[in-house]
C-alpha cells in the first residue's frame, strides 16, 4: 500500500516510547495522525509537534480495556480524520514476575491491551478498509511472542497471538485491498525495555543486543508499503535460533538459555521485588 500524502491512521501507544517515533515516521510521509494514548498526559506535544510537520492530528486519551473507551476512540478519530486508512496497534503492558505471583487483574490488563484491544480495533475499522479497498494493519508483536521467555507468561503469550492473528488476518482478506503486518522487536532502546532499564538497572544481554527505536519505525513504514508478512528488528540474526525451535525443540530450548535473556528477565523480576537492593 502506497504511503499517499493525506491517509489516515490511528496510532495507539503513541506516547510511549516506541509511539513516539512511529508517530514522526508517519508524519514525514504526510499520512495524518489519531495519537492514542492512556493516560495520555504526553499526548498534546506529541500532537503539536505533528502538526508542526504539515498534518492534521488528534490527541485522544483512552483506556483500550473498556470496550465503550475504544469504540468512543474510533468515533472520535473518524470525525476528525474522515476514513482510516491505517491501524497500527502499539499499545502494550507488561510485569515482569513469576506467573503465579501476578494477580489475577494484572494478567486481565496485559491480555486485554496487548491482545483484546488490537483484535476488536482491527474488526472495527475493518468494515470501512474494505469498502474502500484499501487499508493496512499493523500489529506490533516482540521476540518475547516467538521465544517465550522466563518472567514474562502473560506477556509472551499475548505476543504470540498477535502473530497468529495477523497471519490469519494476511489470508482472510488476500487480494481484497486491505492487508496486516507483522512487527516484531527484541529490546528497543524506548519503550518497554528502556523503562525496565531505567527502573532496574539490568541490561540487555549482549547475546541479542538492542535496537534503535528509530529503526523500529522505518520498519513499520517499510511494512505497510511493501505489504511485508513479518519485520523482525534485532541486530543480531535470530531467524535461524526460531527455526532450531521449530525442527529441534529441546536444542532450541537450551539455545534460548544460553543467550541470557532468561536470566535477564529473572534478574529483573528480582530488582522490581527488591528495588532498594543491589544485583
Amino acid at each position: 500500500m502506497k504511503l499517499t500524502p493525506g491517509l489516515n491512521a490511528i496510532l495507539t501507544g503513541a506516547s510511549g516510547g516506541l509511539g513516539t517515533y512511529i508517530a514522526q515516521a508517519l508524519s514525514r510521509r504526510q499520512i495524518n495522525l489519531a495519537l492514542v494514548a492512556f493516560p495520555g498526559v504526553e499526548l498534546e506535544p506529541l500532537r503539536e509537534r505533528i502538526v508542526g510537520s504539515g498534518v492534521r492530528a488528534i490527541a485522544i486519551a483512552a483506556d483500550l480495556r473498556i470496550s465503550d473507551e475504544r469504540k468512543r476512540m474510533l468515533a472520535e478519530a473518524g470525525r476528525f480524520l474522515g476514513p482510516i486508512h491505517i491501524l497500527i496497534n502499539n499499545a502494550g503492558i507488561e510485569f515482569t514476575s513469576s506467573y503465579h505471583e501476578l494477580s489475577d487483574e494484572s494478567i486481565q490488563d496485559i491480555m486485554r491491551i496487548n491482545l483484546e484491544a488490537p483484535m476488536l480495533l482491527t474488526k472495527h475499522v475493518l468494515p470501512q478498509m474494505l469498502a474502500q479497498a484499501l487499508g493496512h494493519i499493523v500489529n506490533v508483536s516482540s521476540l518475547a511472542g516467538k521465544a517465550g521467555p522466563a518472567f514474562q507468561a502473560p506477556y509472551a503469550a499475548t505476543k504470540a497471538g498477535l502473530i497468529a492473528f495477523t497471519s490469519s488476518i494476511r489470508a482472510t482478506y488476500y487480494k481484497s485491498g486491505v492487508s496486516a503486518s507483522l512487527i516484531c522487536p527484541g529490546f528497543v532502546e524506548a519503550g518497554i525495555y528502556a523503562r525496565l532499564k531505567a527502573r532496574t538497572g539490568c541490561v540487555a544481554p549482549l547475546a541479542l543486543g538492542t535496537s534503535r527505536p528509530e529503526t523500529v519505525a522505518k520498519a513499520v513504514v517499510r511494512a505497510i508499503e511493501k505489504d511485508l508478512p513479518e519485520i523482525i528488528i534485532n541486530p543480531i540474526p535470530v531467524r535461524p535460533l526460531f527455526a532450531t525451535m521449530a525442527l529441534f525443540p529441546s536444542l532450541g530450548e537450551w539455545m534460548v538459555r544460553q543467550t541470557g535473556a532468561h536470566e535477564f528477565f529473572r534478574r529483573v523480576a528480582e530488582a522490581e521485588k527488591n528495588p532498594k537492593e543491589p544485583l
